[in-house]
């Protein structure tokens, strides 16, 4: 059975900020730095006002508004899936010269009254597509391949996805 305590938990140095330190239920706040995704060598995705969600044990997820995405880069996917938080999901794949990238990205055409903010805005995974920047921070995405979380340089873990972390 996995372990419901995560390892030793990295304490943040200055101008840092432990994924512990998020809450449960997660929250969503403003990002003050610019957002954008590249895919196929070119930008597909760009704004200067995306939206982070913030919860226990995993770097943030990064939403945008469907506006801010690239036209005729999306096209619906048939996978969907269900958030405690957010409610039902849907998937997006992600089209850019003659790549396409199966389910690169979601949203949440109806999401739960405390996660309005978050309705039709697109949030893409990291892992599935060519990069993904936090003003001049490139991301790492967060491990696995499960979860959509950004890694940025001032986080500081360990992070829900890594191996073992199945029962945090």
């Amino acid at each position: 059975m996995p372990s419901r305590t995560p390892p030793d938990i990295v304490p943040p140095g200055p101008g840092q900020v432990s994924v512990w330190d998020f809450p449960r239920p997660p929250r969503v706040e403003p990002v003050p730095a610019g957002v954008r995704v590249e895919l196929g060598n070119r930008v597909i995705a760009q704004t200067t006002r995306a939206l982070r969600v913030c919860e226990t044990a995993s770097p943030p997820t990064y939403y945008m508004p469907a506006e801010d995405v690239a036209p005729g880069v999306l096209e619906p996917s048939r996978r969907t899936s269900y958030c405690e938080w957010k409610g039902a999901a849907r998937y997006w794949n992600a089209r850019a010269g003659d790549r396409t990238v199966p389910d690169a990205a979601w949203s949440y055409p109806s999401p739960e009254p405390s996660f309005e903010m978050l309705r039709d805005w697109i949030a893409f995974y990291p892992a599935r597509v060519d990069a993904c920047w936090v003003g001049d921070d490139r991301v790492t995405p967060q491990p696995g391949g499960f979860f959509g979380g950004w890694n940025t340089p001032e986080l500081t873990g360990p992070f829900k996805g890594e191996p073992g972390t199945e029962g945090w």
